[in-house]
């Protein structure tokens, strides 16, 4: 899936980084989101990497990264942390600047990293994702019913942990089967991947752990940044036109726009999952903004 990549493990301050690098040109990051791995990217990467260096990469707690110990205010699982890993991992591969790319999970990693490294990130897309803070604070009745992971996952442990445990496969494909349009969107080797990782109990627990950070840490932070720190890049956003964002939310671009002073974006005609569903329109979209 990833012919021409090699993949490596690189330590961070925090935790051991795994993904892979191919291809050649200005590098660009791609982060994932739940309940993927760096794979999510297997129809994007290699079409990317013929004009850039392209690096996908697990999130700290995900796939084969690594999963430190959490602390009582789940600051090691916080995005500012992830996104420390990543900007870590860009460095020691020689990429001072950056362009960036995160879908759900990576792509709240991916902002955050662009708010407090402002000089390293030279452009954003952002798939299908609007600011924790902003999530949080227009949460209603439709929202409870229809983003009950978000809850769930972030109730005290252990008890989601215990849940998922007993039966890994239930919540992955859960998500995997009712969030895209596209049903045959995942290849069996790559939803295996999936299942696979969530039956480990340490990356159920740090899943855990990063989902009971958003709901403190990554929102205070958010509302500290509100009205005083914009993302200084030009900013891409893609969201699914069948999704919960475009349900939730009558102008989610707008809500981005509170966020950056360049942005602009289009839904995409297919579920949450836009690059493993859309793979051409999202590659098309991402040549045309990165370049």
């Amino acid at each position: 899936m990833f012919d021409g990549f090699d993949e490596f493990d690189i330590e961070t301050s925090g935790a051991t980084i795994h993904g892979r690098r191919g291809g050649s040109g200005p590098p660009v990051l791609l982060l994932h989101g739940i309940p993927e791995t760096h794979l999510m990217w297997h129809r994007i990467a290699p079409q990317l990497a013929e004009n850039f260096t392209v690096v996908a990469t697990d999130l700290r707690g995900w796939g084969d990264s690594g999963k430190p110990p959490s602390t009582a205010d789940h600051e090691p699982y916080s995005m500012r942390a992830i996104a420390r890993d990543q900007i870590e991992v860009m460095r020691s591969l020689g990429h001072e600047q950056f362009r960036l790319v995160g879908h759900d999970r990576g792509a709240r990693c991916a902002y955050r990293l662009a708010l407090d490294e402002p000089d390293a990130v030279t452009r954003l897309a952002v798939l299908d994702v609007v600011p924790i803070g902003d999530v949080y604070n227009r949460a209603d009745k439709t929202f409870s019913l229809s983003y009950w992971v978000w809850s769930f996952l972030a109730a005290p442990a252990s008890v989601p942990e215990r849940f998922i445990d007993a039966a890994p496969a239930v919540l992955v494909d859960f998500m995997l089967d009712t969030w895209p349009e596209v049903k045959d969107a995942f290849p069996p080797e790559v939803r295996a991947a999936y299942v696979r990782q969530f039956s480990d109990p340490a990356t159920v627990h740090a899943i855990c752990e990063e989902f009971r950070a958003a709901a403190t840490l990554d929102y205070q932070q958010d509302e500290a940044d509100r009205g005083h720190r914009k993302i200084a890049c030009p900013v891409l956003f893609l969201w699914s036109q069948r999704g919960q964002v475009a349900k939730l939310y009558d102008d989610p671009l707008a809500i981005w726009r509170e966020w950056a002073d360049d942005v602009r974006g289009e839904p995409v005609p297919v579920g949450h999952f836009i690059p493993e569903e859309a793979p051409e329109q999202t590659l098309r979209q991402l040549l045309d903004f990165l370049s």
